[in-house]
């Protein structure tokens, strides 16, 4: 008796409520302006601060009196044999640094590495918030050859 009494009930909620779901041709959508701010809160900064995550070779770290004139002769040395690679002096307390490259994974790190070891044996690869690539855009060109 009691499982047809349940049956019967539902059947009835059924019934009765199916009016209540249907859906209406009207929808209002009700979005709060907080991921628009968001948004444009994320793109300021990254215009402020134009890095990310990536991976430099650090080629010289030492403190002392004479490490930031050895810091930028090593700088000036390296621009001449890689005119192309970003280089970058830091410091912090007690240390100079100097680190080189703009690489998104450690892969490009380790083979650009492999390319200069032989001149700077003791360099090797640290994780670095580094700049954002230089996009280049492609010129339109009508010549169809």
């Amino acid at each position: 008796m009691k499982p047809l009494f349940v049956v019967v009930i539902m059947i009835a909620v059924f019934l009765s409520g199916s009016p209540a779901l249907a859906q209406t041709d009207d929808v209002e959508l009700i979005t709060s302006p907080t991921p628009d701010s968001l948004l444009a809160l994320h793109v300021a900064y990254n215009k402020l601060f134009p890095v990310y995550p990536g991976y430099r070779i650090q080629l010289f770290m030492e403190s002392g009196n004479n490490a930031l004139t050895e810091a930028e002769e090593l700088i000036i040395k390296f621009n001449e044999l890689y005119p192309e690679t970003g280089t970058y002096i830091t410091f912090r307390e007690p240390y100079y640094r100097v680190r080189v490259g703009d690489f998104r994974t450690r892969l490009e790190a380790e083979k650009f590495l492999s390319q200069i070891s032989r001149k700077y044996p003791s360099a090797w690869v640290i994780q670095d918030d580094v700049s954002f690539p230089e996009l280049l855009i492609p010129q339109k060109s009508n010549d169809y050859e």
